[in-house]
């Protein structure tokens, strides 16, 4: 079955569902395509946001009712892509056709697989998790170990995956920093008497509200930050964590026992990143995401009628994935019209 519409927006994280029901509001048929069964994307996932503590589901929920009106498509990809007269004929998985005069790419990104990094233990050591893992534990209410034996020592390790020639990822993913001091005081709030290190190579706290964040980690909760690179990461016979870093402010090696050490991986491109751009045939950047028209409009493709919004294009917040979506909607609006 072939079906006509204006747009066709592959993704529905933040960036495609805030995309869609604008383009919808200005009277755009828009198809939403999401390979997962639920729209959200990675947010979807998460408990509390930086900088306010916000809970993610006040900000999903009327994302999710303002897309009244959008064909939405779940548990679907895109088979197949051609060009004809200047339209896109998208074959999605489940058979149908869309006959689009534009489209959206909104895929986002992935995490950093940290079982990359060994010399970190992930999935070698039960206490060694990711921010993702702690991040489903607020989701379910908890924090870490039993409620009557707290853990006490708590380590996080900035960037991830990021900032590290070694797996060919030189780029910053602007977000672990924030993360990492949001998360350290939520714990601190579960576990008041826990103490809580966060390993760091530079503190990236750039956006509004974040130097606060940061300020109150230290002066409300107590969170100690080390400034310096973990190298290893090994276990003891009675199942704690010994970590060797390296103290670069006292210019010392530090070694350390931790009950718990939490990873924060970096952002890199979406693991279908390279099925899409087959597909569309476009090219990435030397960063691994996708190659925008030029350095200055990270809207544009090089060809006519295909657009990006969100973190395809390299890491990004949430507030600059919305932004980045409602400009994008804004630009296929003048396009089509």
């Amino acid at each position: 079955m072939i079906k006509k519409t204006d747009v066709a927006i592959i993704g529905g994280g933040v960036s495609g569902m805030e995309a869609a029901s604008m383009l919808s509001r200005l009277g755009l048929q828009t198809a939403l395509i999401e390979e997962k069964e639920k729209l959200g994307g990675h947010i979807a996932q998460w408990d509390r946001l930086f900088p306010d503590g916000r809970h993610a589901n006040e900000l999903l929920k009327p994302m999710n009712d303002a897309l009244e009106g959008v064909d939405i498509y779940l548990n679907t990809t895109v088979a197949d892509v051609k060009r004809e007269e200047n339209r896109y004929q998208l074959t999605l998985s489940e058979g149908t056709v869309l006959n689009a005069g534009a489209v959206l790419l909104a895929t986002g990104f992935s995490l950093f697989a940290s079982q990359r990094k060994e010399e970190y233990g992930y999935g070698i050591y039960d206490k060694v998790i990711t921010s993702a893992d702690l991040e489903k534990s607020f989701t379910e209410g908890k924090g870490l170990g039993a409620a009557s034996k707290a853990p006490l020592r708590i380590g996080f390790v900035h960037c991830v995956g990021s900032r590290d020639e070694k797996v060919c990822n030189r780029h910053c993913s602007k977000v672990c920093c924030a993360t990492a001091v949001k998360q350290a005081s939520e714990l601190k709030e579960i576990h008041k008497n826990a103490r809580v290190y966060c390993f760091y190579m530079d503190l990236r706290m750039f956006g509004r509200y974040y130097e606060d964040l940061y300020y109150q980690a230290q002066n409300k909760f107590g969170v100690q930050f080390i400034r310096g690179r973990v190298s290893e990461v090994a276990e003891d016979i009675e199942g704690n964590l010994i970590v060797k870093a390296e103290d670069t402010l006292a210019g010392q090696p530090l070694r350390a026992t931790l009950d718990y050490l939490v990873l924060m991986p970096g952002m890199e491109r979406h693991v279908n990143a390279p099925k899409i751009a087959k597909l569309f045939n476009i090219s990435f950047g030397e960063d691994g995401f996708f190659q925008t028209y030029d350095s200055y409009n990270n809207l544009l493709s090089k060809q006519s009628g295909l657009f990006f919004a969100g973190a395809c294009t390299g890491p990004k917040t949430y507030t600059d994935s919305v932004n980045e979506a409602r400009a994008a909607a804004m630009t296929i609006y003048k396009y089509l019209k």
